[in-house]
């Protein structure tokens, strides 16, 4: 097994002596604090995985993936051809997903489509639409800022831990060069995975959920004030993921640690940060010379808005290059707000989660174009405003 490098803050720790199940704690954890996480783990070993063979799949009784189908939906039989390049690729995930039992060999289906990297586009129209809603973000984030002790912790392949009921599966046949294959497991691709993997987690950790956890889809953090209190969290979170036969990745799981990335977002005891990974990948980006590159950069610019005073105000300039019927010309004025957007990226301040029985700040501005807004709260003897989120907008000219 080949093991990526780790950041200096991380570090392989072993289950076994032979060291075949390693996983990645702490790496300045005191050696009695490590001896109790280790011993943690080897008792909930079967709710970490170390290969896609490791997934027995989420107990059926417990929550199973149907399709309901669109009224007057019919069968769907589609036959493409493969572009040669991909075929070895092809040849060697089904052979992968046939020996970890995620697939089957299939001959009397209605339903085909040719395999994809894609989302299955006639099955997904067929399919009746399952709203079940996502966390929200920052909700999310703010319920774990400010702990001293985390686990970030990953399901395995996520949406294939969960059974499709079996009078459904034939209506995930795939053709292929190799032969003809429906999914035991849930696919990516299909159009109602996200809420139907949402809904079976939040099924299972129910009573958790914002007591010592977070989830959002497959990722899950487990937090606390303090290392055995995190550490007991754990061994409920983990004892959960035995009981329903959920299986954790490894290779994503980081053990009582006090900081790390959710969501796109640095969380530890000062706050909210930005993931500075991506906002190196945004700075380094050069001047749009297209609307799609424009539009790319302000959802990337946009995600982190919360971080930035006047985000509207600034980035007002970079709407005039999106307007339809007019030649795309990105001036002086655009690379300013381009330039000022990425500076203002690279000097975030450190956001608070909200106290919410201490009084909130609330101050406002307004242009002729736009409107601003800090939410903060004063904390401590110093009645120092620390910044929950910057909020603004574009007025409408009409």
């Amino acid at each position: 097994m080949e093991l990526k490098p780790l950041p200096s803050h991380l570090k392989y720790a072993y289950l076994d002596v032979e060291q075949q199940f390693p996983i990645i704690i702490a790496s300045n954890r005191y050696w009695k604090k490590e001896d109790k996480l280790l011993s943690i783990l080897r008792q909930h070993k079967k709710a970490i995985g170390w290969k896609l063979s490791n997934l027995p799949g989420i107990n059926p009784s417990i929550y199973m993936n149907r399709f309901l189908m669109e009224e007057e939906s019919k069968p769907i039989r589609q036959h493409k051809g493969m572009n040669l390049t991909i075929l070895d690729v092809v040849k060697k995930e089904v052979t992968k997903l046939l020996a970890a039992g995620i697939i089957y060999p299939i001959f009397d289906s209605q339903w085909v489509s040719p395999v994809q990297v894609v989302p299955k586009k006639r099955l997904n129209q067929a399919t009746r639409k399952d709203h079940f809603p996502l966390p929200f973000i920052d909700q999310v984030l703010e319920k774990l800022a400010g702990k001293s002790h985390y686990c970030f912790l990953d399901g395995f392949s996520g949406y294939m831990q969960i059974h499709i009921a079996l009078e459904d599966q034939h209506k995930t046949t795939f053709t292929c060069p190799f032969g003809t294959f429906a999914y035991i497991h849930m696919p990516f691709g299909l159009c109602n995975a996200p809420s139907t993997f949402q809904r079976c987690m939040t099924s299972i950790f129910s009573d958790l959920l914002q007591e010592c956890m977070e989830l959002f889809m497959d990722d899950f953090t487990v937090y606390a004030d303090s290392f055995d209190a995190c550490l007991e969290n754990l061994s409920k979170v983990l004892t959960r993921c035995k009981d329903t036969n959920l299986v954790l990745n490894f290779e994503k799981c980081h053990f009582m640690v006090t900081k790390g990335i959710v969501l796109g977002h640095l969380v530890s005891n000062k706050g909210i940060e930005v993931d500075k990974s991506k906002i190196d990948i945004i700075t380094s980006l050069s001047n749009p010379t297209s609307m799609r590159e424009v539009h790319s950069f302000l959802g990337h610019a946009g995600f982190y808005r919360r971080f930035i005073k006047n985000f509207s105000k600034i980035a007002l300039p970079l709407s005039k290059p999106l307007q339809k019927d007019v030649k795309f010309k990105f001036d002086h004025p655009c690379i300013v707000a381009f330039q000022e957007l990425k500076k203002r990226l690279t000097s975030t301040p450190i956001l608070q989660a909200p106290d919410w029985g201490l009084p909130f700040e609330l101050m406002c501005d307004a242009t002729n174009s736009t409107l601003g807004a800090v939410l903060g709260q004063s904390v401590g003897v110093s009645k120092l405003v620390h910044v929950i989120v910057y909020a603004s907008r574009i007025m409408d000219p009409t």
